[in-house]
């Protein structure tokens, strides 16, 4: 690789690389180099140079750059779609897809983040009357962004674009299952944005790699990923105090009412559990409907997912496991949930099974798997309580909403949940009772589509919010300022004040204060407490 395929500075290449290959077959595709400390750095240190210059730029000069990456992006449309599908497995559709959502975040933050992140006056109070007190949101420096591999493009879009519109600049480190992607971004970007190389830096590798960006210096670092990986990079940041905005997945839950349009419910299940063979951090992993219309959901969902067929061809639902070893992960979820006693009308995590009816669903094996569909699952089984991150979905039957509410509070995760009902107005306020992140009403994963959005969980689903108005002021650090107008009356902040004008003044603060507390200041007679009255304190005040 050389330093334009990269973004990054450095000498010489390094000797290790690694190859990603199709997950689907097996298939080299490319080799790309192992990043080390040694070439980190100086990524790092190449970002702040630009984003010095970057920073210093007026919003609306940093709106046009990140709008000419975007429309680069949208003219380039098909061969990041086509890399994504190359890395990952997914139907070329589902890249175009998420390719898609990524632009319409990243014109969000690119107009919007003038707006949000501009001086703001705030009021003062009395004490300090006479100064003018206001917020700026000032940008960080350098973020550094550990990128996953199931949504290369659109996750880490939610930090990159954010970052680079709230005026830092970024160095990306994309999933070592992805990398071409996110090399392919650094090189659109360079091509769109040539007066700003190495803003936006990539640097490629594994672990090591990620542990070398947490270690580098940068001013916060945004991860997505496993929580047990987000905890090890958190030990890391927290030797030098680094910021981290943490995004760990979720074990999503979908409520269902005895009202609810059952036949929209069931394609929202199938779709949002199916939907990339699953493999989706706000994806449908848990299903709680009440006991009255759980059979009839179930029967439908069967009869949806029963016709999806994994694969690689044009008629194929959803591609492979693109991660070695995740199918393992749903096996054993799987068999343990029926080993516990669940059911199961759709589905066997063994590739040679044939999701009947047909020979036309039969999965292809490998790192294929084919539709799963549980039902009464106990809730202490993983398939309830990890995230199994497959195509696989559990249905179970519970007596009433407030149940339904309980056992989806209970997970350890908290990023998304759907409601379905019949009342949109009903549906709401089962959403205000969840602790999820994001919740969409009688849709699944609404919220992805709203760039004004924030997005984020709670609890293993991590913490910080990218997206929206926050997500800008995320990468950003708030400074407060005040200038004084005038000379205070009496100042408190002065050894040369009077201490009796000091004490006037502290006497007329406390009895402003006193008057206000209570109901209006007034005995449930309605006679005033206290013996003072304004005029009484105003004259004994400060002059």
């Amino acid at each position: 690789m050389t330093d334009t395929d990269t973004g990054t500075s450095r000498k010489a290449p390094p000797t290790a690389t690694f190859t990603s290959r199709d997950p689907a077959t097996g298939r080299p595709l490319a080799d790309h180099p192992v990043h080390g400390p040694e070439d980190v750095a100086p990524a790092v240190e190449r970002g702040r140079a630009a984003g010095a210059r970057w920073a210093a730029r007026p919003a609306a000069r940093r709106r046009g750059h990140l709008l000419s990456w975007k429309r680069l992006l949208a003219a380039e449309l098909d061969a990041v779609a086509a890399s994504v599908a190359a890395e990952t497995g997914k139907p070329l559709q589902d890249a175009e897809l998420e390719v898609l959502l990524a632009l319409e975040h990243l014109s969000w933050a690119a107009r919007n983040a003038g707006r949000v992140l501009r001086r703001r006056r705030v009021r003062t109070g009395l004490p300090a009357s006479n100064q003018a007190a206001s917020v700026v949101h000032r940008p960080l420096g350098v973020v550094g962004v550990i990128g996953p591999w199931n949504y290369p493009v659109y996750t880490p879009m939610g930090s990159i674009g954010y970052a680079l519109a709230a005026g830092n600049a970024v160095v990306f480190k994309p999933s070592e299952y992805t990398p071409g992607t996110g090399v392919l971004l650094a090189r659109l970007f360079d091509a769109a944005v040539p007066d700003f190389a190495g803003l936006f830096t990539v640097v490629t590798g594994a672990a090591e790699t990620g542990a070398a960006l947490a270690a580098s210096g940068v001013d916060k670092l945004a991860f997505t990923g496993s929580p047990g990986t987000a905890r090890k990079v958190m030990e890391v940041c927290a030797r030098s105090l680094t910021p981290f905005l943490a995004e760990c997945g979720g074990k999503d839950a979908v409520l269902v009412t005895a009202d609810a349009d059952l036949d929209a419910a069931a394609d929202a299940v199938v779709w949002g559990a199916l939907g990339n063979a699953g493999q989706t951090c706000a994806g449908v992993e848990r299903v709680y409907a009440v006991r009255a219309v759980h059979a009839q959901l179930c029967d439908r969902v069967v009869e949806r997912a029963r016709l999806l067929r994994p694969g690689t061809g044009p008629d194929a639902a959803y591609g492979p496991m693109t991660m070695p070893g995740q199918s393992d992960v749903v096996r054993r979820h799987v068999d343990a949930a029926l080993a516990a006693g669940a059911g199961a009308p759709l589905g066997d995590t063994d590739a040679s099974a044939s999701p009947e009816p047909s020979d036309a669903a039969k999965p292809p094996g490998g790192p294929f798997v084919a539709p799963v569909v549980l039902v009464d699952v106990p809730e202490d089984c993983p398939a309830m309580t990890e995230e199994t991150f497959g195509p696989t979905v559990a249905i179970n039957a519970v007596a009433d909403v407030d149940e339904a509410v309980r056992r989806a509070n209970a997970s350890r995760y908290a990023l998304g949940a759907a409601v379905f009902c019949g009342s949109r107005r009903e549906g709401a306020a089962i959403a205000s009772r969840l602790r999820a992140g994001a919740v969409s009403v009688n849709s699944v994963l609404g919220f992805a589509a709203v760039p004004a959005l924030p997005f984020g969980g709670s609890g293993d689903s991590g913490f910080g919010r990218i997206h929206g108005a926050e997500g800008l002021r995320g990468f950003t650090a708030p400074q407060s300022v005040t200038v004084r107008r005038f000379a205070p009356p009496v100042d408190l902040t002065s050894f040369a004040t009077p201490a009796a004008a000091k004490a006037r003044a502290v006497a007329l603060t406390r009895w402003l204060h006193t008057r206000r507390c209570g109901v209006a200041g007034r005995t449930r007679r309605g006679t005033r407490r206290g013996s003072g009255s304004p005029r009484q304190a105003s004259s004994s005040g400060a002059r």
